[in-house]
């Protein structure tokens, strides 16, 4: 073999390499946490949002939240309708979304977590209580 054909074969193992990556990078990202599904309409109605967290501040309505060996217990102010979403950076397909009223007296949201993977979450919580929109956004450990 001269150092002809091996420059091709080199060329085209890389060609191979280059091609397989593209493939692998739309592949992952399919699954890619980090982009919104609806990016632009979050952009325009981003005063709405913020008013709803002022409104967090405000009305001193920040959650209490509570991990448990089996639950995650959110105790907000106020009876709500609430929709709740918890999002793990590390892959999408793991994401709970969750929408209802408060539940009891102490007005809880109980998520069930035994199906849940350790790590990292981001919780997003928007619920609605006496005529107010309110949002809270941290993050949690499992």
């Amino acid at each position: 073999m001269n150092w002809g054909t091996k420059i091709v074969l080199g060329m085209l193992t890389f060609m191979m390499f280059i091609v397989g990556m593209v493939i692998y990078m739309f592949h992952v990202h399919g699954r890619d946490a980090l982009i919104e599904e609806n990016y632009y309409e979050k952009g325009i109605n981003y005063n709405a949002e913020y008013l709803a967290k002022v409104n967090v501040i405000e009305d001193n309505a920040s959650p209490k939240i509570t991990i448990t060996k089996t639950q995650i217990i959110i105790q907000v102010k106020d009876s709500a309708k609430y929709d709740l979403i918890l999002m793990r950076p590390a892959n999408s397909n793991d994401d709970v979304k969750i929408n209802g009223r408060t539940s009891g007296t102490a007005n809880l949201i109980l998520v069930d977590k035994t199906k849940m993977p350790k790590g990292m979450w981001f919780i997003n919580l928007k619920w609605h209580s006496l005529g107010k929109d309110y949002l809270f956004k941290n993050n949690i450990t499992l």
